[in-house]
């Protein structure tokens, strides 16, 4: 993968207008096969869709806790976001389409972009796959009672995570809380590659 810094974007502010007509639209995944890690956010926001980079909302804390956690050396530009592929990182979304909230998908919306996932990371087949959104996770996957951390049910030989939506509307976890949970699969993961397996 040669992805030059002269090819990334300059970070820009989408307008009021450019926000409403986002609604709908979808963002290319960062992806490619055998991640050590498959980030996956639940759907793209009108921000995150309006300028074309996963998590771009200011506010979100994605980037931050990735950097807090270890898995980066600075705080990435979603603008950036390719840079990802050169440590094993990828980045998709649960469901494709872009939502104001992501409140504003259905059930079935979230069931079926489960099952999509699915086939996507039996495709690509990433050693974790590391959803951002408990209660996602718990509708696209049927599991109620599913908590924060490592899944019992792999997909194929990947691992399923389960971690805090990054929002900053989810008042629940602090950024100091995102940091350690985030650091919880880093060490996971960083075992996996001292070990030769990841």
């Amino acid at each position: 993968m040669s992805i030059g810094r002269a090819s990334l974007t300059v970070p820009w502010k989408p307008t009021k207008q450019q926000l409403l007509a986002a609604e709908g639209k979808t963002v290319r995944d960062v992806i490619a096969p055998r991640l050590r890690v498959l980030f996956c956010g639940i759907n793209p926001g009108l921000y995150t869709a309006a300028v074309g980079h996963h998590f771009a909302r200011p506010g979100n804390r994605f980037w931050p806790a990735l950097f807090a956690a270890g898995f980066t050396d600075r705080i990435v530009s979603p603008f950036d976001e390719r840079e990802l592929l050169h440590s094993g990182y990828g980045i998709t979304n649960v469901v494709m389409r872009t939502t104001a909230t992501a409140d504003q998908l259905s059930r079935e919306e979230l069931r079926e972009g489960g099952k999509q996932l699915v086939a996507k990371v039996r495709r690509y087949r990433p050693r974790v796959l590391a959803i951002l959104g408990l209660g996602a996770y718990r509708t696209a996957w049927e599991k109620p009672k599913a908590v924060i951390g490592r899944q019992e049910e792999p997909i194929g030989d990947t691992i399923v995570w389960v971690l805090p939506n990054p929002s900053g509307l989810n008042a629940h976890y602090q950024a100091s809380d995102l940091a350690r949970l985030f650091g919880e699969l880093r060490v996971v993961v960083e075992s996996f590659s001292r070990a030769n397996i990841g």
